[in-house]
């Protein structure tokens, strides 16, 4: 039990925090948990599919291939190949980690780990198709010109600046997740 509550004990502190908050405002806290209860339901709605093709991509795509094409070694063909799956996924930011972690046990190189982690957050295509619909061919073609550069030199300046330890540390905890 102590382990239990050890384990969820934010949890635990966010949801006495939203129990003191309906008592003492009860209009605020049923928003509050009314919120909370729309996250979940559109957490349990994007995590299922996103698993599914992990589980997938796992079993389909040998390791050996994984690393030819976006190891170390893989040039600009990982880069371009780490834009393009970070682009074409569909969901949340935070389902791009599941994905990382499968990344980093197929053996990845972290700088196209980092790309795909930029791409997924700002280059999907959905979002790319609104912005130029809502905000114009200009503005969203100048938004991707100017981020995808970005991207890249973030991953490369952010793969720079961690030690070797850092990132062997990334890649074993990634294959703890079995």
């Amino acid at each position: 039990m102590k382990k239990w509550i050890k384990r969820y004990r934010v949890f635990l502190f966010v949801l006495l925090f939203m129990i003191v908050l309906t008592i003492l405002n009860r209009q605020l806290g049923f928003k509050a948990f009314t919120i909370t209860g729309n996250s979940i339901r559109e957490m349990l709605l994007v995590i299922p599919p996103i698993f599914i093709l992990l589980g997938l991509l796992d079993i389909w795509v040998p390791r050996e291939t994984m690393i030819k094409y976006m190891g170390e070694g893989s040039g600009l063909k990982g880069i371009l190949l780490a834009i393009f799956i970070g682009s074409a996924a569909a969901g949340p930011l935070y389902g791009a980690f599941p994905v990382a972690a499968v990344l980093l046990k197929k053996g990845v190189k972290f700088t196209n780990l980092l790309i795909f982690i930029g791409a997924w957050s700002t280059t999907k295509v959905p979002m790319f198709l609104f912005e130029m619909a809502a905000l114009g061919n200009r503005f969203a073609i100048t938004r991707l010109l100017i981020d995808i550069p970005g991207i890249i030199i973030i991953a490369f300046i952010l793969s720079k600046i961690m030690s070797k330890k850092e990132i062997e540390t990334i890649y074993e905890n990634a294959k703890k997740l079995d």
